[in-house]
């Protein structure tokens, strides 16, 4: 199940199955995952900016942060994969200067940030290659064809 969470501060201008349709997609394309839940949190760049410098040690806002956690849930029995934290913010600003609508973004964010939750990253040339190539087969299934980050 997707939990999504939004910040009191945050007024989403686009539909919130967006978010859904694009972490259905993300999950469907992993490989005997099961029954999982996941939380997706709309928030603002002062908040991502907290959580990359207690967390990542980085400071500065950023557009998305994932934190794995993969636990069984003691009453549903669902592998808890963890928590995507999207900056709308951030998003506004990348889908302007990109040139491209809002919700082309949020569904690049958040199938970015699932793909952390699974086990993707892009810390060296390989991993990056697959992460992408990953990214990019989600959102031409979704018909978004922006390029990954």
């Amino acid at each position: 199940m997707i939990h999504l969470q939004i910040s009191e501060n945050v007024s989403p201008a686009f539909q919130q199955s967006v978010v859904n349709q694009a972490a259905s997609e993300t999950l469907a394309t992993i490989p005997d995952i099961g029954e999982v839940d996941l939380t997706i949190l709309l928030t603002d760049d002062d908040q991502t900016h907290q959580l990359n410098l207690e967390y990542l040690a980085i400071d500065a806002p950023t557009d998305v942060l994932a934190f794995p956690a993969d636990y069984i849930d003691p009453d549903t029995k669902a592998r808890y994969l963890g928590d995507v934290i999207v900056s709308y913010e951030r998003a506004i600003f990348q889908a302007q200067r990109g040139g491209h609508p809002l919700e082309q973004e949020i569904e690049l964010l958040v199938v970015h940030g699932i793909l952390h939750l699974v086990g993707h990253d892009h810390s060296d040339p390989d991993q990056k290659a697959k992460m992408w190539a990953a990214q990019s087969e989600i959102l031409t299934r979704l018909g978004n064809p922006i390029s990954p980050l």
